[in-house]
């Protein structure tokens, strides 16, 4: 009998997550899922299982993983993994994920690959309200680059106390005895006492944690966690494996997989990030590596499914619907910026896709070291990255507030909407958000609420003039290297549109700019990159990114440092979105990265 290894364990130990931390669990799981992935050689005997069929139906998240991984995947597997995190044994560190409580430090040739199978998954039932997430997965970054840590400490992801995210670890096995010695040992060092559910013996702690082998499966969790794939085991509970949402999604994914995370949105305590991603709609992210590059395809299925299968419309808004509509406002961006997304119609989505990008900046404080904030009036003695974060916060949270009166002052007139970067300095640099306008009186009233609202939250406010603008503000808000200027004017088509932009110049650019996106060698190496006929609504040169931080001395701001080694071993990132049919939608980005010369190897 084969089993998996520990590859997309580790996504999950990001669950630890605190109640305000839960919007970055998504977006983690995919990262941990296809570091972890790969980590062990093809050398396993018997058949495979997937965990999915013991897991049950109502899991909150999951994600799985190849972990003994064969042929042209595993060698795709190590590059990505070397390219990534720079060391020439990049898996080495993770068998952390399956040291338990109480275990000493573990040895996968000694203890894990003796039994390990190709297939490992881990899900989580509740997300809990324990530990920062930001800590965590700040933990987990930091060890996947090998920047520090040896090979000690725990990468645990459970808490089986009241609180703590609950779920399990399930491993596939290729040989049930050393499994069954593995887990023994494991309970007898966390303090473990026998006990049973159902009619099966499992081991568990004071504390929550169960050890347990069910059928041909190790699973390592809380206690909730293990008696829930007994559960499913027995076909008491329906499995993940046989729910048609979960397989319809699964039916459409790439080939190549080396690891997905899947979650359902309608499912107590999804992360909110998975509402930004996919709104109402489940969400399968599958990720593909190859030798220079990763592809994450994140596939949105329909909202609901009938009885017989039928599937029902898409909807929902989320990052992925905009994606597919988003290619013509990225295409108005102005040519020479180095960031470029199209977020498609704002109001069409319900202003999810400004939502998303709300959730996505606030999830990169929340992985730095200091986290951020979403205030204005903290000061800061200096420019930092985690001040930046906090000053876009604010004009982005009013804008994309649920409130009625959000919707009626800005949601109501909002089209097309766009966010590019350009500049290789701080002298030079250029930013903002550019949106259509449906109504021009009202996005022109928009700009004086916008004020009102940021001055209330402390921001200095006052009027300027801007050329080729109806209505023009200036905020000085604390963290923006630059004053905040909102307006309201025509671009070159004679399109009305609403612009925030860092400084006078952004918004000039953003209005009128020398040359555009859609005809940029960018915008072209982007659709290359996508394939499939996917035309780009995302860009991202991290080079120049790199060489802007380094610039103004930020690449060691604590903030960044998390991705530091990851920024330097990236090129270049496009997106793009598609209709598969049936309801499901795709987002796909493609990492290109450093070439191994670049981007360096070191051991670890």
């Amino acid at each position: 009998m084969s089993r998996p290894p520990l590859a997309g364990l580790r996504s999950i130990r990001r669950t630890r997550v605190a109640r305000a931390s839960r919007a970055p669990i998504a977006c983690a799981l995919v990262v941990l899922a296809g570091l972890l992935a790969g980590c062990g050689s093809s050398s396993s005997t018997g058949t495979s299982a997937d965990p999915a069929i013991v897991t049950p139906a109502g899991a909150t998240v999951y994600a799985g993983a190849v972990v003994r991984p064969s042929g042209s995947l595993q060698g795709n597997a190590q590059a990505l993994g070397r390219a990534l995190t720079h060391q020439s044994d990049p898996y080495a560190r993770l068998v952390r994920v399956l040291q338990t409580p109480g275990s000493p430090a573990l040895s996968y040739d000694s203890d894990i690959a003796p039994w390990l199978g190709p297939n490992a998954g881990l899900f989580v039932t509740s997300l809990g309200s324990g530990e920062s997430l930001g800590d965590l997965l700040q933990q987990g970054l930091t060890a996947g680059a090998g920047a520090s840590g040896g090979s000690s400490g725990t990468l645990w992801p459970f808490s089986g106390a009241v609180g703590g995210p609950q779920g399990a670890i399930v491993l596939d096995t290729s040989n049930l005895s050393a499994a069954k010695t593995f887990v023994s040992n494991a309970a007898t060092h966390a303090g473990a006492h026998a006990t049973s559910y159902r009619g099966v013996s499992y081991e568990a702690t004071s504390g929550g944690d169960a050890f347990a082998v069910v059928d041909r499966y190790v699973v390592l969790g809380t206690e909730s966690g293990v008696r829930a794939v007994i559960e499913t085991a027995q076909g008491a509970t329906p499995s993940l494996h046989e729910d048609s949402t979960y397989t319809h999604l699964q039916s459409v994914a790439p080939s190549g997989v080396l690891a997905h995370v899947y979650a359902n949105s309608s499912a107590a305590g999804v992360p909110a990030l998975v509402g930004a991603l996919a709104g109402s709609r489940p969400v399968n992210v599958s990720l593909v590596p190859s030798q220079s590059s990763l592809t994450l395809d994140a596939d949105a299925g329909p909202t609901s499914a009938g009885p017989s299968g039928a599937h029902g419309s898409a909807g929902g808004g989320g990052l992925i619907a905009a994606a597919a509509t988003g290619n013509r406002a990225l295409g108005e961006l102005p040519g020479e910026s180095w960031l470029a997304a199209g977020l498609g119609n704002v109001h069409s989505t319900a202003g999810g896709s400004l939502s998303a990008i709300h959730s996505l900046l606030g999830l990169i404080g929340t992985l730095g070291a200091s986290g951020a904030g979403t205030g204005v009036t903290a000061p800061q003695s200096t420019f930092s990255v985690k001040g930046l974060l906090e000053g876009l916060l604010t004009p982005l949270g009013a804008l994309s507030a649920n409130t009625a009166q959000a919707r009626r002052d800005y949601l109501s007139w909002m089209g097309d909407a766009g966010v590019f970067a350009s500049g290789t300095s701080a002298l030079e640099l250029k930013g903002g958000v550019v949106i259509d306008s449906t109504n021009p009186t009202a996005s022109r009233a928009a700009v004086a609420k916008l004020g009102a609202a940021l001055q209330h939250g402390g921001a200095e406010v006052s009027t300027v003039h801007v050329a080729g603008t109806e209505a023009a503000i200036e905020a000085k808000i604390t963290g923006l290297p630059l004053a905040l200027v909102i307006a309201d004017g025509h671009g070159a088509s004679g399109q009305a549109k609403f612009v925030m932009g860092l400084g006078a110049a952004s918004v000039q650019d953003a209005l009128d700019p020398s040359s555009t996106m859609a005809s940029s060698s960018t915008y072209e190496s982007a659709a290359h990159a996508l394939g499939e006929g996917i035309q780009p609504s995302i860009a991202v040169d991290f080079t120049t990114l790199l060489s802007l931080l380094e610039g103004v001395g930020l690449s060691e701001d604590p903030t960044i440092s998390p991705f530091l080694p990851y920024l330097r071993a990236s090129n270049t990132l496009a997106g793009g979105g598609k209709s598969l049919g049936n309801g499901i939608e795709r987002l796909r980005l493609v990492l290109s990265l450093q070439p191994a010369s670049a981007s360096g190897s070191s051991t670890g």
